[in-house]
């Protein structure tokens, strides 16, 4: 049920049912407690309650910040502020990096993509490049934190991770990844970007106080984080606070907020809790462990490839949970866990089947040519082998120095 219900997942959707991921995922859910592999109560006892939490909590905070119009706003000032192409390519690359590490690099994609749409089909400039720099650094620049993007909250509670800790460790990674992140595009889009021009708008709106207030609060949680707060219930209070704040009426919150990434997460939990349950890992393991194979930079790098492939292969969420005991095995289970995080992270750049991320980008850039496999490829495989490449070093120096 693992096999089938990860094959249909890689595929994004099962067009003979219309299946999509998060359909698949319970269906493998509701397979494996029919079949017996797990009784419905040791089904629902491996649903992590602290993920979805924590997912809902950042999502919802997210959500604010599209309905006040951070977003939307944002439009003039970005094209105000580069004046040309170039800049704005590099604009978009350091902004949706540093601002997927607090809300996540899929609600960074969700609420940025439209508005990267609406400047390529004014300003009638050449739309790969644009739409690569959002989706690509969305996902380089959400490695700097736990609450970065699902794979890293997942690292981060079953491997016991701590927010500040982790901060100072990826933060550098994800400056890093950003620059090299840059400078790919740049040099794969020179002679496109050459030939482009940005016309100044004509009023500049500022961002509204509401989106400003927004902000400060998603700020104030990340600092929650740090001080040592439970990331998933620093997150739902964050949301909590801004419903206070705004008293808003929440249903316009509800629709903004991905339903369906929560479902996905809880029927993968199932399924590899049966995977686990029926022994399959512990004898691949055994033959193949991920322990000693080197120590230091040899056994960095040779972990990394192997999360890096495996995040491709299985896709990121299910293999964490797959290699899991594997990690807490290691002499180093910390450096794993680190590793893990940001390989699968990076993993995410590599194709555009790669992340979720990618998917929202294209599916909502259609209308100016979206992005195509092999596009996509050009230039994710660089960038995503560039950035892996060095965070290791830098990860294994660090963690050697320590």
């Amino acid at each position: 049920m693992f096999v089938v219900t990860d094959l249909l997942v890689s595929a994004r959707r099962l067009q003979l049912l219309g299946f999509d991921r998060p359909a698949i995922a319970l269906a493998g859910a509701v397979a494996c407690v029919a079949l017996g592999a797990l009784t419905p109560e040791a089904a629902l006892a491996s649903v992590d309650g602290a993920t979805l939490l924590l997912l809902f909590g950042v999502m919802g905070m997210g959500a604010f910040l599209a309905v006040d119009g951070f977003f939307d706003q944002l439009e003039s000032q970005l094209v105000a502020w580069a004046r040309t192409p170039q800049r704005l390519l590099g604009t978009i690359v350091w902004g949706a990096g540093i601002l997927s590490a607090a809300i996540t690099n899929d609600a960074v994609c969700v609420l940025g993509a439209p508005v990267v749409v609406r400047i390529i089909r004014e300003h009638r400039l050449p739309a790969t490049p644009f739409l690569l720099a959002l989706a690509t650094a969305a996902n380089t620049g959400s490695v700097a934190t736990l609450v970065g993007n699902p794979q890293n909250m997942l690292c981060g509670l079953l491997g016991g991770l701590v927010y500040r800790e982790f901060l100072v460790v990826m933060a550098p990674v994800a400056v890093l990844g950003l620059a090299l992140n840059h400078l790919i595009l740049r040099l794969l889009f020179r002679e496109s970007l050459r030939g482009a021009k940005l016309t100044p708008p004509v009023e500049i709106e500022p961002i509204p106080r509401r989106a400003r207030l927004s902000l400060g609060v998603v700020l104030a949680t990340s600092v929650a984080y740090a001080l040592g707060a439970n990331l998933a219930w620093a997150a739902a209070a964050g949301f909590v606070v801004l419903m206070l704040i705004h008293r808003r009426d929440t249903r316009e919150l509800w629709p903004r907020i991905d339903w369906t990434l929560l479902l996905f997460f809880a029927g993968l939990f199932v399924v590899v809790a049966a995977l686990q349950h029926s022994g399959a890992p512990a004898v691949f393991f055994a033959k193949f462990p991920l322990a000693g194979h080197g120590e230091g930079l040899v056994g960095g790098f040779w972990l990394s490839g192997i999360f890096l492939v495996g995040s491709n292969l299985v896709s990121n969420v299910p293999f964490i949970l797959v290699v899991r005991e594997q990690v807490n095995a290691l002499s180093d289970p910390t450096l794993g866990w680190q590793l893990l995080a940001m390989a699968s992270t990076f993993a995410g750049n590599l194709t555009l089947l790669g992340s979720v991320a990618n998917i929202i980008v294209a599916e909502t850039a259609r209308e100016v040519g979206g992005l195509g496999f092999w596009q996509h490829l050009r230039a994710g495989f660089p960038i995503a082998l560039a950035t892996t490449v060095a965070g290791t070093a830098w990860v294994i120096a660090l963690a050697g120095a320590g």
